[in-house]
């Protein structure tokens, strides 16, 4: 049997916490240690659960806490981290915090070019809106251009962009308009819903529904290599899912960049040679891997979700108000919902689907910037 363990990474997590579920670093701390990684977590929040409930208790980390919490790590050297995953900050101070750190590890590692990696998801917001203070939004735009990946949704990468994607077209600009602005090396787009995206074959009459995810990594002179994913979109709201394709991707994406080559592994920012395509990029065969695990799981999640939903449920006694009641479903839908990870944990070493990654060409969007 072939070893389906990704190889030795050591990383520093950097996000939130729940006690029950698994969202932030309750879920991307299991994905990368069930793949292999060390995972070092530092947590940004403590809550009961995910907000996804509208209604939580517990308390936020301030900068100064976070800053302990690593100077604590620094002093006594347990820092040899070979990748950094922030995610979610509670406040403009924290982002700072967060940003201060991974700047500190990168300054460690200068010496080794390669040997430090970090990926950064710009926790701002979803579905149009902004679910952080609006100071947020200028911290993480100081900080993206030390980072060699992020990985922004499509209202996040429309912040950062400045651009409205409403096609392929402006999906691509958003991704070269961020290389340029940031000189950030990696970034992928993902759960990027377009009509008519998908480019695996289906019936004509198929009603399918797909997300598109949108990857790229800079050739030497700064501009995209752009490739596509198409995957099926399943018809429920996950929470967490953001935080396991992340940490998928921190796994996978090393372990693509090992089976590249030693040059790769020790090049800055492991930005692969100008004359590798854009789907034989290590960011490509790795977002393959990270889509076709996370499907798996959620498709099995959705199985459960289903099943639970189904079973009757006993109604308390005494009258209840309609508000009472709605509250109640909502609350019973939102943890069926919850993510099924760790009896599915073979799915993210061995995942049931393989999906395909494709060029983005020029002819298939209508911009001349790349």
């Amino acid at each position: 049997m072939s070893d389906v363990l990704v190889p030795e990474t050591r990383v520093l997590a950097v996000a939130s916490h729940v006690a029950y579920g698994h969202v932030g670093n309750t879920m991307a701390g299991f994905v990368m240690q069930s793949l292999g990684c060390e995972v070092a977590a530092l947590n940004t929040v403590n809550f009961s659960n995910h907000t996804g409930y509208r209604q939580f208790k517990g308390t936020r980390a301030t900068a100064q806490e976070i800053t302990d919490l690593y100077q604590g790590l620094c002093q006594s050297n347990l820092t040899d981290f070979d990748v950094m995953l922030s995610g979610y900050a509670p406040s403009a101070a924290a982002v700072e915090a967060v940003g201060a750190i991974g700047i500190d590890l990168q300054k460690k590692a200068e010496s080794k070019p390669g040997s430090f990696f970090w990926v950064l998801d710009p926790v701002m917001g979803d579905q149009g809106r902004l679910y952080v203070n609006d100071d947020v939004v200028p911290a993480y735009k100081k900080i993206i251009d030390h980072a060699d990946l992020i990985l922004p949704n499509q209202f996040e990468a429309e912040v950062l962009s400045g651009i409205k994607i409403t096609s392929l077209a402006t999906l691509a600009e958003a991704i070269t308009a961020i290389h340029k602005i940031y000189s950030v090396p990696h970034v992928i787009i993902t759960s990027v819903q377009l009509p008519g995206s998908a480019t695996v074959e289906s019936s004509p009459s198929s009603s399918q529904n797909f997300l598109t995810i949108i990857g790229s990594t800079t050739r030497s002179n700064g501009t995209p290599r752009l490739f596509q994913v198409d995957v099926p979109a399943l018809d429920c709201f996950f929470s967490g899912t953001g935080d396991m394709f992340a940490a998928l991707t921190v796994a996978r994406l090393r372990e693509a960049v090992v089976n590249a080559g030693d040059d790769l592994l020790h090049t800055r920012s492991w930005v692969s040679p100008d004359d590798v395509p854009a789907n034989e990029l290590p960011l490509a065969q790795s977002t393959i891997k990270v889509l076709s695990s996370m499907h798996s799981v959620l498709e099995r999640t959705m199985e459960a979700r289903d099943a639970e939903l189904a079973k009757e449920t006993s109604e308390p006694c005494g009258a209840t108000s309609p508000e009472e009641q709605q509250k109640r479903e909502h609350l019973r839908q939102t943890k069926a919902a919850e993510v099924r990870l760790v009896r599915n944990t073979k799915l993210l070493r061995e995942p049931l689907t393989q999906f395909e990654v494709q060029v983005l060409r020029k002819e298939d969007v209508a911009i001349d910037r790349c």
